[in-house]
């Protein structure tokens, strides 16, 4: 089923930022996973390029904008005859696949979902509401009766998050062959670099990191502010917090205070070296889905965290956790002290973080998986598919509709 010229075309809802978000730096573990694996690689993407976007030329990656609702996309993907078409989150499936299952049938299509939207988007509606949230009201979710769909339709998607992939499959039904597994892949803590890491005494202060165009990020910072940080200033009055990430708003921005060590630094083009830094990373995240790349940078940096169940989940299995885990703002305090004073706390949080960034982010172990799935899905393609019958319903009736949406507007565009 396989070209001899094995081409991955990415359709990618944002340019990836890899020094910016979490998801950015996923998006470039996959595609220098394809061109180590041989593939040539196209990342094609509607949206206008950020502020911090990855050098994609440099990497021999073939870079094009495409358009929203328009045939050029038909022509560009006509002639490219993709061996392999990754959507960049479920949104860039809707708009184009329809015109790749048209255009080229063949195609493995896979679907990148970064993390389950559905999840977080209902989740922040409970915490907006003050309620709890329950699993079953993503059956009443409109976003996840769009995402689901979605997965269906692709070949195969690939899942962040072992607590989404749970979920995927008891609540929602889908069967584990349309599903994999893939976490953020990182190469192993080595003993040579533990032996470079600033020591616990050599570090000094607190850091929080994240995009602040990501709501749970935005949240997180105004919870230190008002609930946590004051508690540890009065017991730490000389340490300071130290707030990095890309996309700084006004609203984050004037939480800046300098008298209260809470200081918002912006956007740093190396999250290694601010994290090598800091004695004690704190992330105390309310809602939100997914993995946290700001705590798997932390426990690779060697820094111990604080964080909640939201920002644990699905990030270290049954291992003992790199720091300590706390959904109340007394104890998120107390236990940021603690690790920040007790240097035997910290050395055991820190030994708890490699384990996890060994044993379960492995990316030797994990991008042989994937290439293995995909290998095993192209040499039963026919089979595949057929028994995937909801996706073909789907594909034939929810994509009529899209196809007809789309070139309405095509036909409106043109008369512009």
């Amino acid at each position: 089923m396989q070209n001899s010229q094995q081409h991955l075309l990415i359709i990618g809802y944002v340019w990836p930022e890899p020094t910016a978000t979490a998801a950015g730096s996923r998006m470039m573990q996959l595609i220098h996973l394809f061109l180590k694996t041989g593939y040539e690689v196209t990342f094609a993407s509607p949206a206008a390029e950020g502020e911090h976007p990855a050098n994609l030329v440099g990497l021999g990656v073939n870079a094009t904008i495409i358009e929203l609702n328009s045939e050029s996309f038909d022509t560009f993907v006509k002639e490219l005859q993709p061996t392999v078409v990754m959507f960049d989150r479920f949104m860039m499936e809707e708009q184009f696949g329809w015109r790749v299952t048209a255009q080229c049938p063949s195609a493995l299509q896979l679907l990148d979902m970064e993390d389950l939207h559905c999840l977080r988007k209902v989740r922040h509606g409970a915490f907006k509401a003050g309620q709890t949230f329950r699993s079953e009201d993503l059956l009443n979710s409109d976003l996840a009766k769009r995402e689901i769909a979605s997965i269906y339709r692709c070949d195969l998607s690939l899942v962040i998050s072992k607590v989404e992939l749970k979920l995927l499959q008891d609540l929602f039904k889908i069967g584990e062959r349309q599903l994999h597994y893939l976490p953020f892949m990182v190469p192993n803590v080595l003993e040579e670099d533990m032996q470079q890491w600033p020591t616990f005494e050599e570090r000094a202060h607190f850091v929080t990191i994240g995009n602040f165009l990501h709501a749970p990020n935005v949240d997180s910072v105004k919870y230190l502010k008002k609930d946590v940080w004051p508690l540890i200033r009065k017991q730490l009055p000389n340490a300071e917090l130290h707030i990095y990430g890309a996309y700084v708003t006004q609203a984050v921005q004037q939480l800046h205070n300098p008298k209260q060590g809470f200081l918002v630094k912006g956007w740093t083009e190396d999250v290694s070296i601010v994290m090598k830094q800091a004695r004690v990373c704190l992330a105390p995240l309310r809602f939100g889905a997914g993995l946290k790349g700001k705590l798997l940078s932390a426990m690779q940096a060697g820094t111990p965290n604080v964080t909640t169940s939201i920002g644990a989940e699905g990030m270290h299995d049954n291992l003992p956790w790199g720091g300590f885990v706390s959904d109340d703002p007394n104890e998120i305090a107390d236990q940021a002290i603690r690790l920040y004073r007790e240097k035997s706390d910290w050395s055991l949080a820190q030994t708890n973080g490699v384990t996890i960034v060994k044993q379960l982010f492995d990316e030797s172990y994990h991008k042989a998986e994937l290439m293995r799935k995909i290998t095993e899905t192209f040499e039963q393609f026919q089979t595949h598919r057929e028994l995937n019958f909801t996706g073909a319903m789907l594909r034939h009736h929810t994509l009529q509709s899209t196809k007809y949406m789309a070139k309405w507007i095509e036909a409106k565009n043109r008369l512009k």
